[in-house]
C-alpha cells in the first residue's frame, strides 16, 4: 500500500497543477530579479521620446532572462516530486547569455531607430506613407527576433543559423507567426494600457505562451536537425 501511494504521490491532476503553478512563480520570480534595476529605471523614465535610447539600454537584461525562462519551462518537470525551476533557470542563462544577446541587442537597436525616427517623423519632411513602412519593417523583425530567441534558448546553433531559420519559419509557418503577433499585440496592449511593470509580472506567462505558439516550429526543428 505504501510503495503504491508513493508511486501516485505527485503524478495526479491536482500535483502537476501545483508543479505548474509553483514552477511559473519561481521562473517569474527570477525573471524579475535578474532585470530588477533596468525595469525600475523604466517604470521611472517618463514615455518622452528622448527616454527611447535609455528605454531600450534598461531593457538589455530582458533579453538573456527571457531566454533562461524559456528553456526553464521548456524542460520543466511535470511531478510535484521532481521539481528544480530555479536550476533549471540559471543553467538556461548561462548557456544561453551570449546568445540570446546576439539576438537581443541588433533588435533593440533597430527598435530605438525606428521609435526616434517616428517620434520625430514631421521634421524629417518624408511622405507619410514611409511611418508606415517602418512600422511594418519594426513589426517583422520583432516576430523574427521572437522565432530567433525561441530557438538559442532551446539548440545550439550558431547565430547565423539561428537568424537564417528564424527568418525562415516567419513564413514557413505562418501558424506560428500568427501566434507570435497576437502575442506581440497583447504586450503592446498591457503596456499601453497598464505599464511596464505590469507586463513584467506577466513575464513567465508571457513565456509559457510564446513556447506554446512556436511549438510547430520547435517540432520541426527537433525532427529535422537534432534527430
Amino acid at each position: 500500500m505504501s510503495s503504491a501511494s508513493e508511486r501516485r504521490f505527485g503524478k495526479g491532476p491536482l500535483a502537476r497543477a501545483a508543479a505548474l503553478i509553483y514552477t511559473h512563480l519561481v521562473v517569474e520570480l527570477l525573471l524579475l530579479g535578474t532585470t530588477l534595476p533596468g525595469l525600475l529605471l523604466l517604470i521611472l523614465l517618463d514615455r518622452d521620446a528622448s527616454n527611447i535610447p535609455l528605454a531600450a539600454a534598461c531593457a538589455l537584461p530582458l533579453g538573456p532572462a527571457l531566454a533562461a525562462a524559456l528553456y526553464a519551462l521548456h524542460h520543466r518537470r511535470r511531478e510535484l516530486t521532481d521539481l528544480r525551476p530555479a536550476a533549471a533557470f540559471w543553467r538556461g542563462y548561462r548557456l544561453n547569455f551570449r546568445g540570446a544577446l546576439a539576438i537581443w541587442v541588433p533588435w533593440l537597436a533597430w527598435l530605438t531607430i525606428v521609435g526616434v525616427n517616428l517620434a520625430h517623423f514631421s521634421a524629417a519632411g518624408v511622405p507619410g506613407w514611409w511611418a508606415v513602412l517602418l512600422v511594418v519593417v519594426a513589426v517583422a523583425a520583432t516576430l523574427v527576433a521572437a522565432d530567433a530567441l525561441v530557438i538559442t534558448s532551446l539548440f545550439s546553433f550558431r547565430a547565423a543559423d539561428v537568424a537564417r531559420l528564424a527568418a525562415s519559419y516567419v513564413g514557413r509557418r505562418p501558424g506560428v507567426t500568427l501566434g507570435n503577433a497576437c502575442l506581440l499585440v497583447v504586450a503592446a496592449g498591457v503596456t499601453a494600457v497598464a505599464s511596464e511593470a505590469v507586463l513584467a509580472l506577466l513575464g513567465s506567462v508571457l513565456a509559457a505562451m510564446l513556447l506554446r505558439s512556436c511549438r510547430p516550429m520547435i517540432v520541426e526543428i527537433q525532427r529535422e536537425f537534432t534527430a
